[in-house]
């Protein structure tokens, strides 16, 4: 990570998880296509449910970021005994969040869908769904962990073939619990969150073993642990703000929820929207998977240009990537709807919603990538700024004043938000770049 020619460093890295990422919104929009089959209803209740999901995944991610950055940065210091006491740190950290969301899931899935609808088969159906996804998601979590633990050292790879096993496996599996095939009893959508914690977990069991079986510059050992302030204090100077920054996302969708559920199919239609746009941003996200390693390595061996570069690189090609997206969400956004079986209403909301959110795509390219930064040096707080600026400050706030207007006008506060996070994003990198990044040694 430290000598290799970057643009080539990048892609090497990157195009594994780009790849499973794009297979893991490919399951996620396969689930929702079958449930979509079943009724609007069902789709509902799945959309209803996706911001509590959003909230583990968070929890998850957040924490495997924070270890990821830490390792990274231990690796590019020279110090891989203090890396891998923080990997072994990580898999506890996953356990622990897997018993919250188990126990939270398991007591609060009813209560919280009564909060948003008083339909019945619409409460049932999400109450299962989120019960299953919740108590199951030990796989969830030890996949996150291991995929972010094992990319910190270099080695994409075996979290692509991990992210790949868990969605071939949904994949397969949804169609068979949901309508009931080969003998499986039809299991709606109760169906649908079965197959997803199968693959969940078929995946944390691969990648648990890749950890504690394969060579890598990090050693999982167990003797002799116990949990220490200082390592915790490093992954969560990142990781909670990465937390934090995810779960707006999660207060945020429900927020929007609560917002449009007076307008006819709006919901269903943010669901929908939601595992579309997967498409378009989980690829860079895959991007900067492959790409934060390389400069939170770069910064712990004090290489400015290499750091620098793999910015410039990582957003030219973010760029590229959100460009396509918002092409093909102005061009076909009939067909993309007509894919989850869309009612004549949610074609006459979701069609100028897709065209309007997806003005955000571009600037969204350019801070994500300069939310990696931070989050690579260390600084993940700016991070978390910029996401509650983002998503609390500006799209709910504007969301419920253009809902006065009409549901038209609620899908104008995505693109105002992104343009206005830009703009503090690129004054917060010029003040760490000033600050902090020209003193680097090279």
């Amino acid at each position: 990570m430290g000598t290799a020619p970057m643009l080539r460093l990048i892609i090497s890295m990157s195009l594994p998880a780009m790849f499973s990422m794009l297979i893991q919104a490919l399951y996620n929009v396969v689930d929702s296509i079958f449930v979509a089959q079943i009724s609007e209803n069902a789709l509902t209740a799945v959309s209803l449910a996706f911001p509590a999901q959003m909230l583990l995944v968070s929890v998850a991610v957040g924490t495997g970021v924070g270890v990821n950055s830490l390792v990274s940065r231990r690796l590019g210091e020279g110090k891989p005994d203090v890396a891998s006491k923080a990997a072994t740190h990580g898999l506890v950290l996953a356990f622990l969040g897997w018993v919250v969301f188990a126990l939270l899931g398991g007591f609060l899935s009813r209560p919280f869908f009564c909060l948003f609808d008083d339909n019945a088969e619409v409460i049932n159906a999400g109450t299962s769904y989120l019960t299953i996804c919740t108590v199951f998601s030990f796989g969830a979590f030890f996949t996150m962990m291991g995929d972010k633990t094992i990319q910190a050292t270099g080695n994409m790879i075996y979290p692509m073939i991990s992210q790949l096993l868990g969605a071939v496996i949904n994949i397969i599996l949804d169609p068979i619990f949901i309508f009931g095939l080969l003998g499986v009893p039809a299991m709606g959508v109760a169906g649908a969150a079965i197959a997803t914690v199968t693959g969940q977990i078929a995946s944390g069991i691969f990648i648990l073993l890749v950890m504690f079986l394969k060579k890598h510059e990090i050693h999982i050992t167990f003797r002799g642990f116990r949990l220490q302030r200082e390592i915790l204090r490093d992954i969560y100077a990142v990781g909670f703000p990465s937390i934090i920054m995810q779960s707006i996302g999660s207060f945020l969708v429900t927020g929007l929820n609560a917002i449009l559920t007076q307008f006819s199919s709006a919901v269903a239609v943010l669901g929908v929207y939601y595992k579309l746009q997967s498409f378009v941003f989980m690829p860079v996200f895959g991007l900067t998977q492959g790409v934060m390693p390389i400069m939170g390595y770069n910064y712990g061996a004090r290489n400015r240009k290499r750091l620098m570069d793999a910015l410039r690189y990582g957003t030219i090609i973010a760029i590229i990537i959100m460009a396509a997206g918002t092409v093909l969400f102005w061009v076909a956004p009939r067909w993309l709807l007509s894919l989850f079986n869309a009612s004549e209403t949610m074609y006459q909301v979701g069609i100028p919603a897709l065209r309007t959110i997806s003005l955000c795509f571009v600037p969204a390219a350019l801070g994500i990538l300069f939310s990696t930064m931070f989050q690579a040096v260390g600084r993940g707080n700016r991070s978390l700024f910029v996401s509650l600026l983002r998503q609390l400050v500006i799209i709910l706030p504007s969301a419920y004043v253009f809902s006065f207007i009409g549901v038209n006008a609620v899908w104008y506060s995505f693109p105002l938000a992104e343009s206005v996070a830009l703009v503090v994003s690129i004054l917060l990198l010029v003040g760490l770049y000033r600050s902090n990044i020209k003193f680097l040694e090279k």
